[in-house]
């Protein structure tokens, strides 16, 4: 089976800084070094088309610019790339969004993912007028797939659940193909979620351990509903020729990490709700030291930046081993990113990319398999 690799596009900024944000907290002034304009996102989207990245992760919240607004403009100016756009249940009806998704699909031939997120910081939430708590937007999750999976499917629907309600829902057309659906938490009840509705489960991060646990967790969850579940993995990337130009690019990040910057961030993601982000502080415990927490794994990234704050880090051969021993776990879609974007993703794919098309674990999803991208280029 062939790795599947998808890129991020920066809605909240670009910089060859790390912009923060995230989880509460507000991106960080470097994100207006390049702003998310559609002409830049654009650019990122289209390199990543052209590497190989089978789509674009687009985040969402109040930190960002809108994703299903963005990747709408964006997808004009791509081709075959997809959208893996992140969305809350709760704030749009589950019709409304079944329907959105449905158009999404026509209007792109097909090109959309749907990455569902519950919100994990009450405070948050409460801005766009949500005020349930962490659990009760879990199970309210539970009832939206419920819902958007059977209108996808034609069915006509009437549930009154706990927290949605809908009677006579149908969609006029149906989306061809149904999107698929994409989801992380690492609470009780997050794997209770996923394992009944997702298609895919994504996971931060974490040392290959932790990793392997929580695969091992979800998967026999799945089991017990008879399903399946297909695993994917969360990081950012920094890859060069030699390790030693990857850790000087590290080292080069952390030095502008500004000491107050980092202090108002860690604050302010010491009070998350997540069970995932408070897994993500315990990596690295806000300081600077030791942060390569397993070979070519380091933390800092989540030192100014809510979510996903480990990175790769290494050459080109070591990324690649690093993402064969991931993938020995189970890990099958890596969804990545770097700063700045636009040349991180040109780092990786033509650097990393490659040497797994070598050794017969990912092909080019968009052209043939004897395409020049298979072959390992010269570096100095």
């Amino acid at each position: 089976m062939s790795l599947t690799f998808h890129w991020f596009l920066p809605t909240n900024g670009d910089s060859r800084h790390v912009v923060g944000g995230g989880h509460g907290t507000p991106a960080t002034a470097f994100g207006r070094n390049r702003p998310p304009t559609v002409a830049y996102l654009s650019q990122i989207a289209r390199a990543a088309e052209d590497l190989g990245f089978v789509g674009v992760l687009t985040p969402t919240g109040a930190w960002c610019e809108d994703a299903w607004l963005t990747t709408a403009m964006v997808s004009r100016h791509t081709e075959r790339l997809k959208f893996l756009v992140a969305f809350r249940p709760g704030f749009v009806s589950p019709t409304l969004a079944a329907q959105m998704a449905s158009t999404f699909q026509r209007q792109t031939g097909g090109r959309l993912l749907l990455n569902v997120v519950t919100g994990g910081e009450s405070h948050e939430q409460r801005a766009y007028g949500d005020f349930l708590d962490k659990d009760a937007r879990y199970r309210r999750t539970g009832e939206f797939l419920q819902i958007v999976r059977d209108l996808w499917e034609g069915k006509t629907v009437d549930l009154s659940g706990e927290h949605l309600q809908v009677e006579d829902a149908r969609l006029a057309r149906v989306p061809d193909p149904v999107p698929e659906v994409y989801f992380g938490g690492s609470s009780p009840i997050a794997g209770e979620i996923a394992a009944r509705h997702v298609d895919v489960y994504l996971t931060w991060g974490e040392p290959p351990a932790q990793v392997a646990e929580k695969i091992a967790w979800v998967r026999g969850l799945a089991a017990k509903e008879g399903r399946t579940v297909r695993f994917g993995i969360r990081l950012h990337v920094i890859t060069r020729d030699t390790a030693e130009q990857a850790w000087t690019e590290a080292h080069k990040l952390l030095d502008g990490f500004d000491p107050d910057t980092v202090k108002s961030v860690q604050a302010g993601l010491a009070r998350s709700e997540s069970e995932g982000q408070r897994r993500m502080l315990a990596l690295h415990g806000g300081n600077r030291e030791d942060l390569e927490i397993h070979p070519n794994l380091w933390a800092g990234i989540g030192l100014v930046r809510g979510g996903a704050g480990t990175a790769l880090v290494g050459s080109h051969e070591e990324v690649a081993e690093r993402i064969k021993e991931y993938h020995a776990l189970g890990i099958d879609e890596f969804v990545l990113s770097g700063y700045p974007h636009l040349e991180e993703a040109y780092w990786f794919g033509e650097g990393v990319l490659p040497r797994l098309a070598a050794q017969g674990l990912w092909q080019h999803p968009f052209a043939p398999t004897s395409a020049p991208a298979a072959q390992v280029p010269f570096t100095s």
